[in-house]
């Protein structure tokens, strides 16, 4: 994939073309981008289940015409009864990263979407019905899908640790084995959840009959979420972290997300010397400026409630930026002997005629989050809180009613020109890098937005897998580049030419006339919808 989709009337990216249809149907009836994102996600749900689900996390930032640029956090927390008492009688020193103790946080992705179109409504003095907004989705779960080849290779490689997981099986291996390519997924349970939403509203999953239903699922498998936990659950609209650079202003997701560090290798990188595009300035210095970027994040970044720092402040400081990219060297890598996050998620966007530009993200965290899946309702539980450490005290520590911290950004730009950017990627820690690579061949370098997303990438770190500190590149670059960034001391490992490792990366762009510009990646199974 080269050339980049352009319309007039409005557009949708995601990295399933199903969901992206989805979408577009939403706008061509009349909805907002907040809609038609909506109807992408819950489209998502279904037919990418293994990335994500409506029993997990979420995080919006809009850009309005007028502009305003705000952020909906739809993040749950730890369950009253997930404490550390709970995982010692069960003799784990670790949360488990799956099954019923790895579900211990609310899912916030409901309540997410039903900020988004309380926003819409609110801007547009009416919104399109839920039964219509959902029906892609219902459709989908309850005729079924074709399973892609990303999925059932997840399935298949994941399923000796998914199959003990209560309720896992029926649903994904209704044949006692994993669901393979092209065979039909279907989720007719998920399929009247969704039909219950759509006629009792989103409030329904939190404090509704079918919250009930959800927290007696949760109980029977073994969960600490109860039928409080849920009801106590608010998504919050917060102001956007931002930074200007030249010739635009970026902005991105508050803590308890990474936002932050995709920020600073943006603002870090255009504070240093890197003429042209591909070259080794250009890739060494976002590499370096990662690393950056990443030791602030892991120093401080988690639940605002319990940070020392306000991650604003950072960016609001050019002094403290300069000193920071002073610090890179431009020739020889600093080393990196730190561990990575994990972390599997779905991207999307929309650009709607009257200028609103959607950027939303949405996981479960690991492919297929707890392995969790509710017989009630079909829905797939995140293991988001998994991530907590089972200290007293600390970075990240599990404490009742604390947030997760969230490797989830989803990125937004204002151009001085005019243009209006929104992007992202799926993939933990390679999240941020994507971002960077994406933006800076973009904006920076000129290159074409859907060349900009199907250019070869790079990740320090891993997107999932096992730990990793290499510097992971396609074996698609020029190898006399590689060759400089193995003499400057990169410790580089060869991977295929379009990995998913990289991320399911989009984008969209809005010109000041109107022109709306998309991408998809080849690395997914996406497509751009537009009229």
């Amino acid at each position: 994939m080269l050339h980049t989709a352009r319309s007039l009337r409005g557009m949708v990216t995601a990295p399933h073309h199903l969901a992206s249809q989805a979408g577009l149907a939403i706008l061509r009836d009349g909805g907002s981008a907040l809609e038609a994102v909506v109807a992408t996600a819950a489209a998502l749900a279904v037919v990418y289940p293994h990335m994500t689900s409506i029993g997990g996390d979420a995080f919006w930032l809009i850009t309005w015409p007028d502009g305003r640029t705000e952020t909906i956090d739809a993040c749950g927390a730890a369950a009253a009864a997930a404490n550390l008492p709970l995982y010692r009688k069960a003799g784990h020193t670790t949360i488990p990263w799956r099954g019923p103790l790895a579900a211990n946080t609310v899912a916030g992705t409901l309540s997410g979407w039903a900020k988004a179109l309380e926003l819409a409504e609110k801007a547009n003095g009416s919104v399109l019905p839920l039964q219509q907004i959902l029906a892609e989705a219902i459709h989908h779960a309850e005729a079924g899908v074709p399973v892609t080849a990303g999925g059932a290779a997840l399935a298949r490689e994941k399923s000796a640790e998914l199959t003990q997981a209560p309720g896992y099986a029926p649903v994904f291996e209704p044949e006692g084995r994993p669901l393979e390519e092209g065979d039909i997924l279907r989720n007719p349970a998920l399929g009247a959840t969704l039909r219950e939403l759509a006629s009792s509203g989103l409030q329904d999953f939190y404090t509704g009959s079918l919250a009930r239903r959800i927290a007696a699922d949760l109980a029977s498998a073994g969960s600490p979420v109860s039928a409080e936990d849920l009801a106590t659950h608010r998504a919050q609209v917060r102001p956007a972290l931002s930074v200007p650079i030249r010739g635009a202003t970026l902005y991105n997701m508050a803590p308890p997300t990474q936002g932050i560090a995709s920020l600073l290798i943006l603002a870090l990188f255009d504070r240093l010397k890197a003429d042209e595009g591909e070259s080794f300035a250009h890739i060494h210095g976002l590499i370096e400026a990662t690393k950056q970027a990443f030791r602030y994040r892991d120093t401080h970044v988690g639940d605002p409630a319990y940070m020392t720092v306000e991650a604003q402040h950072l960016l609001d400081d050019p002094a403290a930026l300069n000193a920071m990219a002073a610090a890179i060297d431009p020739q020889r890598a600093a080393q990196w002997p730190y561990p990575s996050q994990a972390g599997d998620t779905v991207w999307m966007g929309a650009v709607d005629a009257s200028g609103v530009a959607v950027s939303m993200i949405q996981s479960t965290y690991f492919e297929f989050g707890s392995g969790v899946v509710l017989p009630q309702t079909g829905i797939v539980w995140q293991n988001r809180g998994a991530s907590f450490r089972l200290e007293e005290d600390g970075w990240n520590t599990l404490k009742p009613g604390r947030k997760p911290f969230h490797t989830l950004n989803p990125a937004a730009a204002r151009f001085d020109d005019g243009r209006v950017m929104v992007y992202g990627t799926m993939g933990g820690e390679g999240q941020p890098q994507t971002q960077a690579a994406v933006f800076s061949r973009y904006a920076r370098y000129g290159m074409g937005l859907q060349a900009a997303v199907t250019a070869p990438r790079w990740l320090l770190g891993r997107t999932w897998g096992q730990e990793s500190v290499t510097l992971k590149y396609e074996d698609r670059f020029d190898p006399a580049l590689i060759t400089q960034l193995g003499a400057a001391g990169h410790t580089i490992e060869r991977v295929a030419p379009f990995t998913s490792m990289m991320g399911h990366a989009g984008a969209l762009v809005r010109h000041a006339d109107g022109v709306i510009e998309g991408a998809t990646d080849p690395r997914s199974d996406g497509g751009v919808a537009a009229w």
